[in-house]
């Protein structure tokens, strides 16, 4: 919220919904085994994930109910997906992928509720499922495939003189990936959030100041409005970016030559 202080105008703090805080003490000091807001909202994420398919598939019928559909239609899309991108043989990490998409999207979702917390607006969320699907992903290339997996890095299409070069390049490509992996899901999410709470801190300025309010807060809570819906949209595009680049990975991992 915005507040007016005598001299210093509006002030505003659209950085302290990613602050974590412990939910019991006031000490503020966060430890290793301390609950947080984070955690919450973690092992909120994951409890709506199992109430998701406990109800969809407690009483499944051939006439599906709405539960049913949603928890049938999640299965279907991530399947599909692993399927057409990595191929048949990579459906065996189906439930790694369907389970990293889930999580991720629920975390999303749920950050968009009043007065809730993103933990995917974390990095130290992200990164942590990002090298998780890196290390998978690497200890699978190089079990299936052994020394050949390293046939990802040489390019035998490309001319044997820039060969080399393009190995450079395809090595820190490889070793990048679990960044811009976690950084683009922290960075969408972070950016989203503080838009909104930016908009949101110039509501109700009608209050402070009538004459600039009346023009001022009809236009922030329009603003409010789109990007919420918009926040929508990225919170599931978010969640398939990084399923569908984690079955591209898979794929590398399985089929690594070029």
């Amino acid at each position: 919220m915005a507040a007016e202080e005598h001299g210093e105008g509006l002030t505003f703090h659209p950085m302290d919904q990613f602050l974590v805080r412990p939910l019991f003490g006031h000490d503020g000091e966060v430890g290793v085994f301390t609950i947080t807001n984070a955690t919450l909202w973690l092992a909120l994420s994951v409890l709506a994930i199992a109430l998701l398919f406990i109800a969809g598939t407690r009483g499944r019928a051939i006439v599906p109910t709405r539960i049913q559909s949603v928890a049938e239609l999640a299965y279907g899309f991530v399947h599909k997906m692993v399927e057409d991108v990595a191929g048949k043989d990579a459906l065996k990490f189906f439930p790694y992928v369907f389970t990293l998409f889930l999580f991720i999207l629920f975390s999303n979702f749920l950050g968009l509720l009043p007065m809730a917390f993103t933990p995917t607006a974390h990095i130290a969320v992200t990164a942590v499922l990002a090298i998780a699907v890196f290390l998978t992903v690497t200890i699978v290339g190089f079990v299936k495939n052994g020394a050949h997996f390293l046939e990802l890095f040489w390019v035998k299409s490309a001319p044997l003189a820039l060969r080399p070069v393009l190995a450079v390049i395809e090595v820190i490509s490889y070793f990048v990936r679990p960044v811009s992996h976690s950084i683009r899901l922290a960075g969408n999410m972070t950016a989203g959030h503080a838009v909104i709470k930016v908009f949101a801190a110039f509501a109700p300025v009608i209050l402070i100041s009538g004459a600039v309010g009346v023009a001022v807060t009809p236009l922030s809570i329009l603003a409010i409005t789109a990007m919420y819906g918009l926040e929508i949209l990225v919170a599931f595009i978010q969640a398939y970016v990084f399923a569908i680049l984690t079955c591209v990975y898979l794929k590398d991992a399985l089929h690594p030559a070029h």
